[in-house]
């Protein structure tokens, strides 16, 4: 991933005029393929200055994929009046320097981190090993797969990169899948495994937490059903996905 960086002075007159540009502008990026996240933000000390923030899957997608491609021009006829204005432009690349403040807890440190993780794929993998519906898929996993599985957790809930550094990150996730032929009931019965683990390994219960939870656990199976599929054409590298609280950030009383 690679990240755009636009810093602009915009005359205070025109602030509004500005911004809803880039909210109409917006519709574009949302629908690019190549663009991960954006957001714009207007500096407090000196209200004229703006940084348009835009994650790219990379340089190239940015420069090539979304500049050449269908979404471009309606995004540049909305900035266009402001190009003027654009004091700096660069992309950079994100480093390990990174991490959440400690103000909010990651879903990591949450569930109680990579033991935890561990606690849970042990005792879910154990039980898919006796399910007559599951098995099938399972029976001849290496016997590091549950540790994997954990460190994936944990590099998607906001915990060490080691998937991404020691396993090679999302595209190898989405390669286990290719050809499977999930069905959908195997999905469910996923779920639900993986759900009564988690009771039974004691993550914590609280709503806030199982609620993001179980809103990654869908999300992810629905994606590696549909990635399973013999049609299917899944894009083969992409970002990891990190998931967070949400709309409901942890409760601590």
């Amino acid at each position: 991933m690679i990240v755009e960086y636009i810093r602009y002075r915009i005359d205070p007159a025109e602030s509004g005029a500005f911004e809803e540009a880039y909210a109409r502008a917006a519709a574009s990026l949302a629908a690019a393929p190549q663009c991960v996240d954006y957001e714009l933000s207007r500096c407090v000390d000196e209200p004229e200055c703006y940084v348009l923030r835009i994650g790219w899957t990379s340089a190239d997608d940015h420069m090539k994929g979304f500049r050449g491609g269908e979404h471009f021009p309606a995004f540049f006829a909305e900035i266009k009046p402001y190009v003027q204005q654009i004091e700096e432009m660069r992309h950079y690349e994100r480093t390990p320097v990174r991490g959440a403040g400690g103000s909010v807890p990651t879903m990591y440190d949450w569930a109680g981190g990579g033991d935890a993780l561990e606690r849970l794929t042990e005792v879910f993998y154990t039980n898919v090993l006796k399910d007559d519906l599951l098995r099938p898929l399972f029976e001849h996993m290496s016997p590091d797969h549950p540790k994997w599985v954990a460190i994936w957790l944990g590099e998607v809930f906001g915990g060490p990169e080691r998937y991404s550094g020691e396993r090679g990150g999302y595209h190898h996730m989405v390669r286990q899948h290719l050809g499977k032929a999930i069905t959908e009931a195997r999905r469910r019965r996923w779920v639900s495994l993986l759900m009564d683990a988690a009771d039974e390994v004691g993550l914590p219960d609280d709503p806030e937490f199982r609620a993001a939870f179980a809103s990654y656990i869908e999300w992810g199976t629905r994606i590696a059903l549909a990635n399973s599929q013999p049609d299917a054409k899944p894009p083969l590298e992409a970002p990891m996905p990190h998931w967070s609280w949400g709309v409901a950030p942890p409760y601590t009383g």
